[in-house]
């Protein structure tokens, strides 16, 4: 069979014209294929130029996946849970207990003395027999306190064993032979000076 006697005008071979359906087929085909190509490159864009726009305008991109969604919604739910969890266990600042405010210690001291009983007449006081103290208090009936040296001011307290039935009295009053560590406890008659006598004391003392 030759080839060349078969060709004619146009360049095309006439075998029955198996050639030229060969030839349609193959084009039909790559155009075929184009067209796909074409369509998948516009959507490619189309995704691109959409997301672009989303993402400008802060919106966040809907997966249609319902089940991507669905674990989306799952981790924020942990996370949200999460951040209460932390917040409940962060200790709060503000809970810590106060620690007690403690008052002031009270400053009594033990000091042994000598305790002499005195009475305001003139044996007991002399010319200062006038019913007023070296402080200026004017002796009232029931009154109890003490004259005492002047190393202990007006108005220090002292606790003295088995006067005032232990309650607390003040120093009033002086004496001119009240020095050191003497004390001369007051009584309305001399008659109970006496019978106090003279004492030797541990006085609990708390200066002011």
């Amino acid at each position: 069979m030759r080839l060349k006697d078969s060709r004619v005008a146009g360049g095309r071979i006439n075998c029955d014209g198996g050639e030229v359906v060969r030839r349609r087929i193959v084009r039909s085909s790559s155009g075929s294929i184009f067209n796909r190509i074409t369509i998948l490159v516009i959507a490619c864009v189309l995704s691109f130029l959409a997301g672009a726009a989303y993402t400008k305008a802060d919106m966040p991109i809907i997966l249609s996946n319902p089940t991507v969604t669905e674990m989306q919604t799952d981790i924020q739910s942990s996370s949200d849970e999460s951040e209460v969890q932390t917040e409940s266990h962060q200790p709060d600042a503000l809970a810590f207990p106060e620690e007690p405010k403690s008052e002031p210690a009270e400053k009594w001291r033990i000091v042994r003395m000598k305790v002499t009983g005195y009475c305001p007449c003139s044996k007991c006081c002399g010319k200062h027999a006038d019913g007023i103290t070296a402080n200026g208090h004017k002796i009232q009936p029931g009154d109890t306190f003490v004259a005492a040296d002047k190393r202990f001011s007006f108005g220090t307290e002292m606790v003295i064993e088995g006067y005032n039935n232990g309650q607390i009295v003040k120093v009033l009053d002086r004496g001119g032979a009240i020095k050191g560590n003497k004390l001369d406890a007051f009584f309305h008659t001399h008659q109970e000076a006496l019978e106090w006598g003279v004492r030797y004391i541990d006085v609990k003392v708390r200066d002011i």
